[in-house]
């Protein structure tokens, strides 16, 4: 609450209330009734407040016009606007008013229909219109027009403020009144997005002429990418599992950027249907591996590259068992987001107090679409989610040789990892763990040599004779343009290679790839992620 100007406090003598959500309006109800005002109420809230001993009063019975129309009619009528629009410092307003025996209200308390929940209930589509509130937002956008004279609320976490302030000073403030309004224009633009995009979905149109955007903001963060950006974490209402789901168990505040890794890693985790641990590094995966168990999966994604999983967030796709906590806390790790996490590992973990871990609860469905989008200058694009996914059935061998039972199962993990990276993607893997990744790159080559340089890094800090690339598989996010990025995997010791195809060098990619005694599938698919 700010400290108010005398002057610009409103004292309230009438009150309107209309609520779906009944949570915190006895006690605003009583709070009001104590300082003096009149409640008008309809169907179900005025039921609560009478059942309650609170007095109340009929909107009907204040206008003089029954509901109509199983209720959709009732508050539509200018004994209700009229007494929320007029404006009190307008003599002309005050003598209208007195000729049609319209009475001032000065306070309005709506909260709309459950269209968003009826939707997400999965209701049927008659079911979904009669939530369409119509009424509602017709009150909460007169009131907030009018603030200078009417404070609206749209939401029981603004109960209290208005018990307070008339516990204060017998009124609401102009400065809260604003602050009000334009949080209930928020509150219908947020509810009319929500029908305009459910609407677009029974056209079947996933790209609509106009499209809104909205959401609830989760936290204000420290700061953006830099330290000179701002930033805030808001919630789309999806209800997709995930970091917006989160329970944070311990740690200091997420960052921007941490968010954004732990975003990654956790969508890349559940990608894959065995035990799988993630680790992620600047949004890119700097090791992943499927295993038997989790602490086995850690072991194949912290050996792809154990300088860059320093400082690094981990996802997991199984609860967070004792041992895998303990392996992956013994080195500095900054987020570790799984579905759940056993006792014995949350007590391990809480000894570092830096490190946040986050708890979904489930795990989303890879397969499942829905948009993303992303800003430039002067808009934005939008585009489906990468839901695309190849099993052994899509593959086309492409050379002479083809694939081993085992090179096979790798390919297909290999180019899932694929979908992950930033192109150009260059993944080399072996037994079910990515074992060099080539990231982001301008040339598909430069990938394919600085994936290779990583695993035979990792292979001298693991002590090993050989780089780990040699007599793996490797995956390509999108075709070789040139034969040279084959033979840069061929030299570094890959025996198969899967890749989308599509080159007008295909041919070409071929015969280096028969020359050098590859097995070689086209999927068809692309994985691109700029």
């Amino acid at each position: 609450m700010t400290d108010p100007s005398p002057a610009d406090i409103v004292p309230i003598r009438r009150a309107l209330i209309s609520v779906s959500d009944k949570t915190g309006l006895l006690a605003l109800g009583e709070a009001l009734v104590r300082h003096g005002a009149e409640l008008l109420s309809t169907g179900g809230s005025a039921r609560t407040l009478r059942e309650a001993g609170v007095p109340v009063v009929e909107v009907s019975e204040h206008t003089g016009f029954p509901e109509i129309l199983d209720g959709r009619v009732k508050t539509l009528v200018p004994q209700i606007h009229g007494g929320i629009l007029a404006r009190r410092d307008l003599p002309e307003h005050r003598a209208q008013m007195a000729e049609h025996g319209i009475a001032p209200i000065d306070l309005v308390c709506v909260n709309l229909y459950p269209f968003e929940a009826t939707v997400a209930a999965g209701a049927a589509a008659e079911d979904c219109i009669e939530n369409i509130d119509i009424g509602g937002p017709a009150l909460i956008r007169a009131a907030a027009k009018n603030h200078v004279d009417v404070a609206i609320l749209t939401e029981p976490a603004q109960y209290q403020a208005v018990i307070d302030a008339l516990a204060s000073s017998g009124g609401t403030s102009l400065a809260d009144r604003r602050a009000w309004a334009g949080a209930a224009y928020a509150r219908t633009a947020a509810y009319d997005a929500a029908i305009a995009s459910w609407f677009a979905g029974q056209r079947g149109e996933a790209f609509p002429p106009r499209i809104t955007l909205s959401g609830t903001r989760a936290e204000v963060l420290r700061y953006g990418e830099n330290p000179h950006q701002q930033a805030a974490f808001y919630h789309d209402g999806s209800g997709r599992p995930g970091i917006a789901t989160a329970r944070q168990v311990q740690g200091k505040s997420l960052s921007y950027n941490n968010l954004n890794d732990t975003d990654a890693a956790f969508e890349a985790a559940c990608e894959f249907e065995r035990p799988t641990v993630v680790i992620v590094k600047h949004a890119n995966p700097c090791g992943l591996a499927s295993a038997d168990t989790l602490e086995a999966a850690w072991q194949g994604a912290l050996r792809c590259d154990p300088v860059s999983a320093f400082g690094g967030v981990v996802a997991l796709n199984r609860t967070l068992d004792e041992g895998t906590a303990a392996r992956i806390g013994a080195i500095f790790t900054e987020v570790i987001v799984a579905p759940d996490a056993t006792e014995a590992a949350c007590a391990l973990l809480a000894k570092k107090k830096n490190l946040r871990l986050l708890l979904t609860g489930t795990l989303p469905d890879p397969t499942a679409d829905g948009l993303l989008f992303r800003s430039l200058a002067g808009g934005f694009l939008v585009q489906n989610r990468d839901s695309g996914r190849i099993d052994r059935d899509m593959l086309r061998v492409v050379t002479q040789r083809a694939p081993s039972p085992r090179e096979l199962d790798d390919l297909v993990f290999a180019f899932r990892v694929c979908k992950h990276v930033k192109s150009n993607a260059i993944i080399y893997a072996k037994d079910g763990a990515a074992v060099g990744i080539g990231a982001g790159q301008m040339s598909r080559v430069d990938s394919a040599r600085i994936a290779a340089l990583k695993s035979a890094e990792a292979a001298q800090a693991a002590g090993l004779p050989e780089p780990l690339a040699k007599g793996s598989v490797v995956a390509s996010d999108a075709f070789f343009p040139f034969a040279d990025g084959l033979e840069a995997v061929v030299a570094a010791g890959a025996t198969a290679v899967i890749q989308p195809g599509g080159s007008v060098r295909d041919a070409e990619v071929i015969a280096a790839a028969d020359r050098a005694g590859l097995a070689m599938v086209f999927t068809g698919m692309r994985h691109f992620r700029h």
